[in-house]
């Protein structure tokens, strides 16, 4: 029984994953920073940005990735 992905296309696809998790922690790493020179300037609290992601989270009609 054949793959139908070869080796190759395999490797490629890990690679690409890998590629987005480093990508992804770098986005984390950024806003985290955002957030925390935000409030240590004394610009918004913890609990405005919290209350402020769950308002955002509510409006979104559909979840931004696929939910298995």
């Amino acid at each position: 029984m054949k793959s139908s992905h070869s080796t190759f296309d395999q490797v490629q696809i890990v690679g690409k994953l890998a590629d987005l998790k480093e990508e992804h922690y770098r986005n984390t790493l950024a806003l985290c920073t955002l957030i925390e020179l935000l409030v240590d300037k004394g610009l918004f609290t913890r609990e405005e940005i919290a209350a402020k992601a769950n308002e955002i989270d509510q409006i979104m009609v559909y979840p931004p990735y696929p939910m298995v």
